[in-house]
């Protein structure tokens, strides 16, 4: 499992037209988790992702999303599991299925709200319009 997480002030998802996710947070920051599921990835590398969104200490002053009371917009992003090596058009054959992935995006949203995070989603397989306000800029890539 992949994702890339950026420290922002705001961050949205447009699917047609409409706004499905959107976290405002000038004050605590928030993270904006663009995160891929793998086909190879461990049955409970869902918990771990969880973990580094809850605990890594990227929003200002060293905190976490948890300790800062911050949202989280999560976002599904096979294309983070794109092979680039050879040719001109990545191959997508590492990234998990929809079937497959979708439950284990769901598992990450369930598992930050369980820790009592603030969880908005981008929806799932659809053309999304993600528009963000870097903080910082901040942005790590986390791999489990």
């Amino acid at each position: 499992m992949k994702a890339v997480l950026t420290r922002v002030t705001s961050a949205s998802v447009t699917v047609d037209g409409d706004v499905v996710g959107a976290i405002d947070c000038p004050e605590t920051g928030g993270l904006l988790a663009l995160v891929g599921v793998g086909r190879d990835d461990a049955p409970d590398a869902w918990e771990t992702m969880v973990r580094k969104i809850a605990e890594l200490r990227i929003l200002a002053g060293e905190t976490s999303v948890e300790d800062a009371g911050a949202p989280v917009l999560l976002v599904s992003q096979f294309t983070l599991h794109g092979r680039t090596a050879k040719g001109r058009r990545p191959s997508w054959s590492d990234a998990a299925p929809g079937d497959i992935a979708e439950p284990v995006i769901q598992k990450i949203a369930a598992g930050l709200r369980a820790r009592g995070i603030t969880v908005q989603e981008g929806k799932f397989g659809a053309m999304m319009q993600v528009a963000s306000v870097n903080d910082g800029p901040f942005t790590v890539l986390v791999e489990t």
